[in-house]
């Protein structure tokens, strides 16, 4: 945590505009004051007079917090009430993504996508702040919501409204942010960046842009809290500032140093921008993706037919069946090794082998490399594959990042057929047994048939 001085403290908070701002947005909110290493103050609080502000950093509050959530009367709230009466005094609530990643600018990235994907559903009101450390609040006012969805008030919806925009939202940009990220640098680089191993960024075949960054669903709860404009983050000494949404990609921390920051023509949740209604498309569909989404999960635990086919491997399947990309792999690649590792160690898993002859193909197959990759990288994909307790089927034959990619698919007759390699190895096993129960009831035909 950044050490605040009571000096850089006083100098910033004593701007009569910041105070100003910092009253405006705490308007009908819960309030609560950070006061550095000693955390927060009493709940609820508000914020009355511009001078509050000045006082408050002179006794060493170092920021400002408010509800998501817009209240007829803030100092009525109490941990001891009903989820009613709760739900009478709620006035509204404002949609407030947060975006948060280790890395800036994967953070500005997903941020410009949230953005993109907030217009295309008409809302015009969008809003976006820097969170002061490493990642961008995104703001929808609650004007800009229709009064009622499906029947129901949305002043009740809180927090299940938010949650589910979060969700449409983060499914709908995911395929676009890992795009994204690729343009910018290779996965080994990502890898390589973030500490993390292939399997765990790469996810069934294409890279999981959300194993990096998060966008905040879950934590979205009734008297959910976020950074004011204009106030500190206690981590890093910067200050979190309204700035434009159509400018995100160019943001430089260097401009929310309390020495540099000026006053932004940008107001996070701008209520005077909202028009009625335009963020009726965005809510309705989050709701009916939320309800299509539920439906699919229900038919999954239904029928599990998949699933069972997926664990009817009870046998290992020799190497014989093994379709011509993997038979190729093992005798070593130039490029790509790292991808064919993660393909190997869930094929050989889906079709039967055990640990031990696993972890004794790689390494042989490792020595056949011109050059090799390092032993704990093997050890550790899959130590990490063992810590799963599931089969996970290698990426599918069309995915270009991998198989062709790596200049291993050179497909036979039967590859026509399937569309993962493991489905190729077992209807190869398959069409074999059947040729082998037909060979042996042909020959215990042809015996009978013999003279005694």
């Amino acid at each position: 945590m950044e050490t605040l001085s009571i000096g850089k403290l006083l100098m910033h908070y004593k701007n009569p505009e910041i105070q100003r701002l910092i009253v405006e947005h705490s308007k009908n909110k819960e309030v609560a004051i950070k006061f550095g290493e000693k955390g927060f103050g009493k709940r609820p609080d508000t914020i009355q007079y511009a001078s509050d502000v000045l006082e408050l950093a002179k006794q060493g509050a170092t920021s400002f917090h408010v509800s998501e959530e817009i209240w007829a009367n803030p100092l009525r709230l109490d941990t001891a009430m009903k989820k009613q009466e709760i739900d009478d005094l709620r006035m509204g609530w404002d949609l407030v993504i947060d975006i948060d990643c280790k890395f800036l600018e994967y953070s500005q990235i997903a941020a410009d996508l949230v953005v993109k994907a907030l217009r295309h559903h008409g809302v015009s009101s969008v809003s976006v702040k820097f969170s002061g450390n490493h990642g961008f609040h995104i703001g929808v006012p609650f004007e800009a919501f229709p009064q009622r969805v499906h029947g129901q008030e949305t002043r009740m919806l809180f927090p299940e409204a938010p949650r589910r925009i979060a969700l449409y939202l983060k499914e709908m940009i995911g395929k676009y942010l890992s795009k994204e990220m690729l343009k910018k640098e290779s996965v080994d680089q990502i890898i390589k960046k973030t500490g993390k191993s292939f399997g765990e960024v790469i996810v069934g075949g294409d890279l999981d842009s959300f194993k990096i960054l998060d966008i905040d669903t879950l934590l979205i709860s009734s008297r959910h809290l976020y950074r004011m404009p204009y106030c500190f983050n206690e981590k890093s000494g910067l200050v979190s500032i309204p700035i434009d949404p159509d400018r995100i990609l160019d943001f430089r921390k260097e401009d929310a140093r309390p020495e540099k920051v000026r006053i932004s023509r940008f107001v996070f949740l701008d209520r005077k921008k909202a028009r009625e209604n335009e963020a009726e498309k965005l809510i309705v569909q989050a709701f009916d993706f939320g309800m299509k989404k539920e439906a699919e999960i229900s038919n999954i635990v239904r029928d599990k037919r998949d699933f069972h086919d997926f664990e009817s491997v009870q046998k290992a399947i020799p190497a014989d069946f093994f379709p011509p990309c993997i038979k190729i792999g093992l005798n070593g690649i130039e490029d790509g090794r790292k991808r064919f590792l993660f393909i190997l160690v869930n094929f050989l898993t889906s079709v039967g082998w055990d640990y031990e002859k696993i972890e004794q193909t790689l390494k042989d197959w490792n020595k056949k490399n011109r050059e090799h990759l390092r032993e704990v990288l093997l050890v550790g994909q899959l130590r990490y594959h063992k810590q799963q307790k599931k089969k996970i089927l290698p990426p599918n034959c069309d995915n270009m990042m991998y198989y062709k990619g790596i200049g291993i698919c050179r497909p036979d007759n039967l590859c026509q057929m399937i569309k993962n390699p493991v489905n190729y190895a077992k209807r190869k096993t398959y069409y074999l047994d059947q040729e082998e129960k037909s060979a042996k009831r042909k020959k215990k035909v042809a015996n009978k048939r013999k003279p005694e």
